[in-house]
């Protein structure tokens, strides 16, 4: 039942590590130009790592106790499983570029640890062949499961080399968060207590955890999430306004392609339906092309409905999406009359070359349709779907300014409490 009494953990992790990654970045920033690491964000970065450990102890990397982990960011003295980290003075400027680097070899080392230690072939939904992969720490931690099932005792032997591995993982961690310039040594300290110490060097007498406080905790925690919906909304921003900017052809068109082919009479598109925020969307147009440059090819837009009874019976395939491989094959037979000679169509053209349609500005559902002019089965076609998007512009604006907005509210609810930690910490 661990997995489930550990969910409540798990959520306010998700949280509490939004925020370590924000305030990981503030401080790589810091030490790059101060040589310094914040202490108010060390206390609550260690925090979270000495919270995670506790859980992932008390579950499934290391099913090490029956007792239920504290919600706290404060070290627990009477908790079974504990960790700290000496905080540095000073650490160097240079190396915080290069810790990832430098860790490599040990990253090598924890992932047959933690990612890689079995690996597993199987298949996919769509039946392609995979592989996945676990580490050895959690094929020990189920060994442990099953004899603790059976027996209610842990076997000592795998403890030890569990723990072991965890704290290996948890040194390059802490080396990797920017958090001691000390390099992690290549050691498998087995059970007991930990002979190397705290992580980071001789362990400083640090205050009381007291000053990262809920409230402070909730507001680090927010702001992280506003900042990372601002960088998401900033990079989405700044590539819709590259595309308004360099992205359209000669006649102002936004467009995308691709190549389809089919053994069916017709190819279709699913219907449009209304098209939403029309003034944004602007002009639509479609270009079809044959591979072959001597076949002619027929084009038409018409309502998804009339689309509907022309093809009832017939052999065609529907597009729902760009990708050629998000299909769906309708079986049947060849159309009653070539679609040249239907009256269904609101837009149409024909013949070699490439043949150009525009879909109606009016609402309604419409059924673009593409087939060979004779009706014979059997496409290959280069197709184009563009758009004028008069308003992308104002609409890259809006997410730009949106995105500026959040990043400045996330840095305040970072900020504030970051200062009023430091301020209370200098008081101590």
């Amino acid at each position: 039942m661990k997995w489930l009494l550990a969910l409540p953990h798990y959520f306010v992790l998700a949280f509490l590590w939004f925020a370590f990654a924000a305030l990981t970045v503030v401080a790589f920033f810091a030490i790059l130009f101060t040589g310094r690491y914040p202490r108010a964000i060390f206390d609550f970065n260690v925090g979270v790592l000495r919270w995670t450990w506790r859980v992932q102890y008390y579950a499934y990397a290391a099913l090490g106790t029956d007792q239920y982990p504290p919600f706290t960011l404060a070290d627990v003295p009477e908790y079974p499983a504990r960790l700290d980290v000496a905080y540095p003075e000073r650490l160097s400027h240079g190396l915080v570029l290069v810790k990832w680097l430098l860790a490599f070899p040990h990253l090598v080392v924890t992932g047959l640890f933690v990612g890689g230690g079995v690996w597993l072939a199987g298949t996919d939904r769509g039946g392609n062949f995979d592989w996945a992969a676990g580490g050895l720490v959690g094929v020990l931690v189920l060994v442990a499961a099953v004899v603790l099932l059976f027996t209610g005792r842990y076997p000592r032997p795998i403890h030890d080399f569990v723990v072991g591995m965890d704290r290996w993982v948890i040194r390059v961690g802490a080396y990797l968060a920017l958090m001691t310039d000390e390099y992690p040594p290549f050691r498998l300290d087995l059970g007991g207590e930990d002979t190397g110490g705290s992580l980071g060097g001789p362990h400083e007498a640090r205050p009381s955890q007291h000053r990262w406080t809920a409230g402070r905790v909730v507001s680090v925690v927010a702001g992280a999430v506003l900042a990372l919906t601002a960088m998401g909304l900033l990079t989405g921003g700044a590539a819709l306004l590259w595309a308004d900017r360099t992205g359209r052809d000669a006649d102002g068109y936004l467009s995308a392609s691709n190549t389809f082919t089919t053994g069916t009479y017709a190819l279709i598109t699913e219907p449009s339906g209304p098209v939403p925020f029309t003034a944004a969307v602007g002009d639509v147009r479609v270009r079809v092309a044959a591979a072959d440059p001597a076949s002619a090819v027929f084009v038409g837009v018409a309502p998804a409905g009339q689309v509907r009874d022309y093809l009832a019976g017939v052999n065609y395939v529907t597009l729902r999406g760009l990708s050629d491989r998000d299909t769906t094959v309708h079986n049947g037979s060849a159309p009653a009359v070539p679609p040249q000679d239907s009256r269904i169509w609101t837009a149409r053209a024909s013949g070699t070359g490439t043949q150009t349609v525009r879909l109606p500005a009016t609402g309604g559902d419409w059924t673009l349709v593409v087939m060979n002019l004779n009706g014979a089965p059997g496409l290959a076609v280069r197709a184009e779907i563009g758009a004028t998007a008069p308003g992308l512009g104002w609409i890259a604006t809006g997410v730009l300014v949106t995105g500026a907005v959040l990043l400045a509210g996330g840095a305040v609810l970072v900020a504030v409490p970051v200062h009023r930690a430091s301020k209370q910490l200098q008081n101590l």
